[in-house]
């Protein structure tokens, strides 16, 4: 096989508000943590024990717009994409390398405001139609959304 495949799904919670930076060339990318945990009965104790990792998740353009927009801390997503190694030298010379996910798949799985009351998936494809179509949404009354 020449193929390759880099795909992560993973579903977790925010550990904080994502951080937002604008590039010069004005590029839009967000930046925050989720952490997914796993729990399991240790034979030898019977206690129940539970792990938690946290996984650095970089969205761009249209989905770090939505990113910014609606999620926040402690919110529960759904997200596919891609593992990419990201190496740089801190102020002090030091290499540091990172693993990053990048996203091109959000679902926020959360409840959200009163008026979106379904849950909301975006991809990097349709993230911009997306939020058009959600601010739309926003500004009808409650009794003429459809859902």
């Amino acid at each position: 096989m020449n193929g390759s495949v880099n795909k992560v799904i993973l579903i977790g919670n925010l550990g904080k508000d994502p951080e937002v930076r604008k590039l010069e060339s004005g590029a839009l990318l967000t930046r925050f943590s989720i952490a997914t945990s796993e729990q399991y009965t240790d034979k030898v104790s019977g206690k129940r024990i539970e792990n938690t990792d946290w996984h650095d998740i970089v969205t761009w353009r249209g989905l770090a717009e939505v990113s910014e927009k609606f999620l926040k801390k402690g919110m529960k997503v759904y997200i596919e994409g891609k593992l990419k190694k990201r190496t740089w030298t801190d102020k002090d010379g030091q290499q540091r390398n990172n693993v990053d996910i990048v996203a091109d798949e959000l679902t926020i799985l959360s409840k959200m405001e009163p008026k979106q009351k379904t849950k909301h998936s975006y991809s990097s494809d349709n993230a911009n139609k997306i939020t058009s179509s959600i601010e739309d949404l926003e500004n009808q009354p409650d009794d003429s959304l459809p859902f």
